[in-house]
């Protein structure tokens, strides 16, 4: 049952504990924190950021459910009417919250709308494929 269960809210519930102030005190504000900083080859330094963090979370979790999405089993129709139920409550949340109205919060929503069209397709696609006519 775990496998039914969305990886895309990680990083909704993330960013709402970063809006809610539980990683830091700056609450949204907290996005814009540096987290690292590294000097290149070239001279120019390369920050890291809370917020590029939480976007890498999210296509590494994007990539895990795009993965799920190619598998035949019980659960799967499960993760996707919950993936949906994800993108909704990014959705809402980007037009009704004031802290969420952020383009780091955007590409999490957007990440979270190609999770639902990819998990659809591929198994539209695959299921295609199985079908066999006794011709």
């Amino acid at each position: 049952m775990l496998a039914a269960l969305p990886l895309m809210i990680v990083p909704f519930l993330l960013y709402n504990a970063v809006m809610m102030g539980l990683v830091g005190a700056d609450g949204v504000n907290a996005l814009g924190n540096v987290i690292t900083s590294v000097q290149m080859l070239s001279g120019a330094d390369w920050t890291l950021s809370l917020g590029d963090i939480l976007i890498v979370v999210s296509l590494v979790a994007l990539f895990f459910e795009i993965l799920k999405a190619t598998l035949h089993n019980s659960a799967s129709l499960l993760n996707h009417m919950l993936s949906m139920l994800v993108f909704i409550a990014f959705l809402v949340e980007f037009l009704l919250v004031r802290d969420a109205a952020t383009q780091i919060f955007f590409i999490l929503m957007a990440m979270s709308l190609i999770d639902v069209v990819a998990g659809f397709t591929i198994s539209i696609r695959s299921a295609g494929r199985d079908v066999s006519i006794g011709l």
